[in-house]
């Protein structure tokens, strides 16, 4: 593999090869987690295909971006360990790097935007590395960090856009196809394209008519964008917030061109529908971009029926809050809870009478919002919301068909 002092810019960079890939699985080995490829019966049944996960999730820092970041680390000069490495990342790279650098005591400088989280600087940091705190972006933090790397002699590691990155990120894909030879189809999470890059040279080195299908958010379809020759708006605020990449590397683009099948796009709905169902079926926590191939099986289900196909779980580092707010939005969309809104007459007694369909129906109530004033009625008129909780959709159903025979206005408020 090109040694990396000698390579200006990612154009300069050679494709990697399987032998880089499998020469990256020596290089770390022991060091990552040599993560189980399991089966689930359960989404296998549901998605009409063989589901086989591979858990990168349970990497120590709950993300296979380890297995880049060191392999970039291991393949640096002695001067270059000395004088230490820098990268831009709000993310997972960010602490693959860290916890690897610290470990190989290699100096890790990360730079974040100043609207990172706390918990994820703070998470970065706990490894050891400097954390630089530069601009709102992630576009401003990048330039800075290169600025940084110029004036300090660090070497920049690049999150997906380099051959020594990519190499490590496919590892996964040796180690899946030793664990379950039979796959037919891998579904790769594309950001920058660094995993798909690694992956599919992987992946065909080993099987060549093996099947590969990038996935990405509907909110950030860079890639798909590139390589189909369209303009595609890539903003807004994904769950996959770990692919939402508004520019593939210059590098990975080349490659990925040459290895995809197909890049399909998935909705937030499935994004959100799949990290509930793995937690739900696998007892598993994953982030968005780390649930985007499970969603791209709900979301293009005929694609893949019939076929023996490999997720890779990228990675499990979702807030705690955004993964409630997740679950409760999968239950509302199952039926299980439901914000009803409707009609009455402002009397005595009216929210009372409600309230006894509710009982006859034996659905219980979580909230009540009343509204007099702010509404479109007349004076005389209002309206309740009432968010409640039924067995299923069919209960559910059954308490707005109550409510209509009893003569009431009823809308469900609907989720996006």
């Amino acid at each position: 593999m090109t040694d990396q002092r000698t390579l200006n810019s990612a154009a300069d960079y050679p494709a990697i090869t399987l032998d880089d890939v499998r020469a990256a699985a020596q290089r770390i080995n022991g060091a990552v987690v040599r993560t189980p490829t399991l089966k689930s019966l359960t989404l296998s049944e549901l998605a009409g295909a063989e589901v086989w996960l591979k858990f990168e999730n349970l990497q120590f820092t709950a993300a296979y971006k380890e297995r880049g970041a060191l392999n970039a680390l291991l393949l640096l000069d002695d001067a270059a360990k000395a004088r230490g490495v820098i990268a831009a990342s709000a993310g997972n790279h960010a602490q693959g790097l860290a916890y690897h650098g610290k470990r190989l005591g290699v100096p890790v400088t990360i730079v974040m935007p100043r609207t990172t989280p706390q918990v994820k600087v703070s998470q970065t940091a706990s490894h050891g590395a400097q954390i630089v705190l530069f601009g709102e972006k992630f576009d401003d933090a990048y330039a800075h960090a290169r600025e940084l790397e110029a004036e300090r002699g660090l070497t920049f590691v690049h999150p997906f856009d380099h051959p020594h990155v990519a190499a490590g990120q496919g590892t996964v894909a040796l180690e899946m196809l030793e664990d379950v030879p039979e796959l037919d189809t891998l579904i790769v999470p594309i950001g920058g394209g660094g995993l798909l890059t690694g992956m599919g040279t992987a992946a065909r080195g080993v099987k060549n008519d093996i099947r590969l299908v990038g996935v990405q958010a509907e909110l950030y379809p860079s890639m798909y964008a590139e390589l189909n020759g369209v303009e595609m708006a890539c903003e807004g605020d994904t769950l996959a917030e770990g692919i939402a990449v508004k520019e593939p590397g210059e590098y990975t683009r080349r490659l990925v061109a040459d290895l995809n099948d197909d890049i399909v796009l998935v909705a937030e709905r499935h994004l959100e529908r799949a990290v509930s169902l793995l937690l739900q079926i696998e007892k598993t926590v994953v982030e968005g971009a780390g649930a985007a191939g499970l969603a791209a099986m709900l979301a293009h289900p005929g694609d893949f029926a019939g076929r023996k196909v490999g997720l890779v779980l990228t990675g499990g580092n979702i807030d705690t809050r955004l993964l409630a707010n997740v679950l409760l939005r999968d239950l509302a969309r199952s039926g299980r809870i439901a914000r009803l809104r409707i009609r009455l007459q402002d009397r005595p007694g009216a929210l009372f009478k409600v309230m006894e369909v509710f009982n006859d129906k034996q659905v219980n109530i979580l909230e009540i919002y009343h509204q007099r004033i702010f509404t479109t009625l007349p004076a005389k008129g209002l309206i309740t919301d009432i968010e409640c909780e039924a067995r299923d959709r069919e209960h559910l159903d059954s308490l707005v068909a109550a409510l209509r025979d009893a003569g009431y206005m009823v809308t469900a408020v609907e989720l996006a």
